[in-house]
Parts: C-alpha cells; sequence; structure tokens
C-alpha cells in the first residue's frame, strides 16, 4: 500500500478469542505510534475470552480524530476467522485488502444456534469488490511447531500492506517477545516471515 501521512489508513483486525487478535492490534497500533503518526485503536465488540467474537480497529495518519473506522472505510481486513471475515467484509472500502486466515474456528454465536456457519466464507468474500488473499495461518504455524504462532503469521501477511516498510513491523513484534517471551524471538521471526510468503503469490 502506498499513501503519505496525510492518508488516513484503517485497518480491522477481526476473529475469535484466543486467536490473539488484540495482540496484533496493539503491535500494528504501536508500530504506527513508533513512526510518529496519529493512532487510535479500540475493541469495537464482542469479548476477548477464548471462543468470543473479537473485532478491533486501528487507525493512524497525521490526524485521526476517532478510533472507530467510518462503515465501508476499511482499508485492511484482517481476518483470524473465514467467518468473521465474512460477516465483516462489508466495512471493507471498494479495491481494499483482505487478508484471510481459512481455518475454521466455531464461534459461540454458531454454537448456539444464533448463526449459521456459513458453507464458503471465502467465496462469499470474493464476490465482494476487493483484493483477497487466503491463507491457513494456522497449518504454517503447526508446520512450525506451535499454533500460538498464527497471530503472528498474520502480522507478517498484512506487513507488505502498510505504508511503511515490513521491518517496522516485524521490529516492534521482536520487541514484544523480547521483553516477554525471549525464547520465542527466533520463532516468531520465522513465522512473520512465512506469513509474509503466504500472501506474496
Amino acid at each position: 500500500m502506498t499513501g503519505n501521512r496525510n492518508d488516513i489508513i484503517n485497518i480491522l483486525v477481526c476473529g475469535v478469542g484466543g486467536q490473539g487478535v488484540m495482540t496484533a492490534a496493539e503491535i500494528l497500533a504501536q508500530t504506527a505510534i513508533s513512526l510518529g503518526f496519529d493512532t487510535k485503536k479500540t475493541e469495537v465488540s464482542g469479548m476477548s475470552q477464548r471462543g468470543g467474537v473479537v473485532t478491533s480497529h486501528v487507525r493512524f495518519g497525521e490526524q485521526v480524530m476517532s478510533p472507530s473506522i467510518p462503515s465501508g472505510e476499511a482499508d485492511i481486513l484482517l481476518g483470524f476467522e473465514p467467518a468473521e471475515a465474512m460477516r465483516a467484509i462489508a466495512q471493507l472500502r471498494p479495491g481494499g485488502v483482505a487478508l484471510v486466515n481459512t481455518m475454521r474456528i466455531t464461534p459461540p454465536i454458531v454454537s448456539v444456534g444464533i448463526f449459521d456457519y456459513p458453507d464458503d466464507p471465502i467465496g462469499e468474500i470474493r464476490k465482494s469488490n476487493c483484493q483477497v488473499h487466503d491463507f491457513d495461518a494456522g497449518e504454517i504455524a503447526k508446520s512450525l511447531g506451535d499454533m500460538r504462532l498464527g497471530n503472528t503469521v498474520m502480522l507478517g501477511a498484512v506487513a507488505d500492506h502498510l505504508p511503511f516498510e515490513a521491518r517496522h513491523l516485524q521490529e516492534q513484534m521482536v520487541v514484544r517477545f523480547k521483553t516477554r517471551k525471549p525464547e520465542l524471538v527466533a520463532l516468531n521471526e520465522q513465522a512473520f516471515e512465512a506469513g509474509r510468503k503466504a500472501v506474496a503469490t
């Protein structure tokens, strides 16, 4: 993505609790802050406990007045779960980018019968006027030996669609793990690069 500091970049991150949605949103926001952008982030709906629907808005630019993305103006949809990405696709602007993990997780709203899980959420997303990149972040994480790497794979996937170099996002991811789990830094760097490669084709 190209852009200048006067543009507001809107990133909608969605999934279910336990996937690392909020962590990914925090790292995206912290990266923008570190580069001098005015940055706003908010958890819009749902609960972040395991299995609950989670949606976060990340906005940055020269001046951002509200933390909430106006309807239909998201530039990027980072979908950690395909059905949740499908439900959020109307928030993406025409020509926007949808980066969607194909690994299905049945959220509680399906389990209790409020919402039927769609037969082909990726197919439905492809009907919208946007660029779609779908990949199995769960399988990539599994191949690296730890399913918890899924959110880092997702960060890698979005890295080359931002108005700054991917290394800035990777640096913030590394900073987070160096302070919390330094033994996982190298593995997360691998996951980040794997995410970039997953959407490079």
